[in-house]
């Protein structure tokens, strides 16, 4: 199930709209829309606040939690596309981490 998938579901459980969601995150109701079609990817602080908002955690979004096989792309391209807002002692983390 995909990133969107899975915030529609949470929604529609919690009784909660996009514009709810949009307003306690601080994000553009169009951009949360787009990421729940999937026209666009979450920047990982976004993905952050939205599992948050929702009582889940990032993994379970990503779906990494119930998954054998564990698609880095997806994660690879958050931690890109953000890693100019990593500290440095983020970045030696992350490094220990990938290099372990």
């Amino acid at each position: 199930m995909e990133i969107g998938e899975k915030i529609e579901k949470i929604l529609e459980t919690s009784e909660m709209t996009q514009r709810d969601l949009a307003n306690k995150i601080g994000l553009d109701e169009t951009i949360l829309s787009r990421i729940i079609k999937g026209e666009r990817n979450p920047k990982a602080e976004v993905l952050a606040n939205i599992a948050t908002a929702l009582h889940v955690t990032t993994d379970y979004l990503l779906d990494v939690e119930n998954s054998d096989e564990f698609d880095s792309k997806k994660e690879i391209r958050l931690i890109a596309r953000n890693s100019s807002k990593l500290t440095k002692e983020d970045k030696k983390e992350l490094m220990n981490i990938l290099l372990s």
